[in-house]
């Protein structure tokens, strides 16, 4: 039996990541830790797990984690764990970030988005916790980043294209909606109000969101520097992202090449689905799995390559892909406890 500690625990991906594990055969959860909620009870603030996990949380301690796992889970938020990993990882702690502050490789583009970099010298060590791109790296790693929630949702549907080299590398737009949820349990503003967002649709960060980077890094892994421009918007709905991602096809492509060449590059992987030919996926299909839906379509008057993703943004977005990077980490089959379906209704 694997044990694992978790920082962070009281936040929404900390507690995703926990509904997770507990149905996990060959984990235990042993510590957790909270940024703003020492002492508290988990239970006190999410009565949901009465019964279930019965662990106080307790100070963001490495040692106390070392005491009792052997692999940390650190959903803190952004350049408030970074030194927590870096001092784990000196004790031979294997670490799953959630944060950004492992997910970039070049320190000056992180400063640009978030603040000078802690701890830079992990960067270039970190592995993008991207299975669909980076398994075998994961499987060795560790330090592994959760990658970005939007960022996995347009790179899963561009990366065939870009690999395939079947879209020139400028002009790409990702447009990309997301559930409330998404801004995390402590993060509220007037923005996230529920009587701000309800009934209402907005973009957001307009060519300024800090996934962008991280989409442009990926999406150029096979050559050709890619730049997107990144349009987030925030939806009222709890949880979801769908994402629509244009892009314009080399001459001569049709969506049939399209549509082999994404079958092919998806086949074996067990939480990406390839939509049939005129179909679109629609974020109550993957809510509350791991699973990544795609749908595929060509404008043929434009040349335009359009395709769409659709993901939850607390599971295959986070704490699901953290489960599955874990997985590969320990040896574990890489399915294991997050095989379930989407909720229906």
């Amino acid at each position: 039996m694997h044990k694992v500690a978790i920082f962070g625990a009281a936040g929404y991906g900390g507690i995703e990541l926990i509904r997770l594990l507990l149905a996990h055969p060959d984990v235990e959860i042993t510590y957790l830790a909270g940024h703003t909620t020492v002492g508290e009870e988990l239970t006190d603030l999410y009565p949901h797990l009465r019964g279930k996990l019965d662990l106080p949380i307790g100070e963001t301690s490495v040692n106390r984690a070392i005491a009792q796992a052997d692999l940390l889970f650190s959903c803190l938020p952004h350049a408030v764990g970074a030194e927590l990993v870096a001092e784990a990882l000196d004790k031979d702690l294997r670490v799953v970030d959630f944060s950004a502050d492992f997910r970039l490789k070049d320190a000056s583009v992180y400063e640009q988005y978030y603040r000078p970099h802690p701890v830079p010298d992990l960067l270039a060590e970190a592995v993008y916790g991207l299975p669909e791109l980076h398994r075998a790296e994961i499987a060795t790693a560790r330090l592994v980043a959760v990658p970005g929630c939007y960022s996995t949702g347009a790179i899963l549907a561009l990366a065939p294209a870009a690999q395939a080299a079947l879209v020139a590398p400028r002009a790409i737009i990702v447009d990309s909606k997301s559930g409330v949820s998404g801004a995390g349990r402590s993060n509220l503003t007037l923005t996230t109000h529920f009587a701000e967002v309800n009934e209402s649709l907005a973009a957001y960060k307009v060519a300024q969101h800090r996934h962008g980077p991280e989409i442009d890094q990926e999406l150029s892994a096979w050559g050709e520097e890619i730049r997107v421009t990144f349009v987030p918007h925030l939806i009222p709905i709890t949880r979801g992202i769908l994402t629509t991602a244009y892009a314009t096809l080399r001459e001569g492509i049709s969506l049939a090449q399209v549509q082999q060449v994404y079958a092919n590059s998806y086949a074996d992987e067990p939480f990406v689905q390839v939509m049939p030919a005129g179909r679109q996926p629609a974020t109550k299909q993957v809510s509350g799995s791991n699973q990544c839906y795609l749908g595929l379509a060509v404008d043929d008057p434009a040349n335009q390559l359009i395709v769409t993703s659709a993901i939850d943004n607390l599971i295959k977005g986070l704490s699901g892909a953290a489960v599955q990077c874990m997985n590969l980490m320990l040896g574990l089959p890489e399915t294991t406890s997050l095989e379930a379906p989407a909720l229906w209704p």
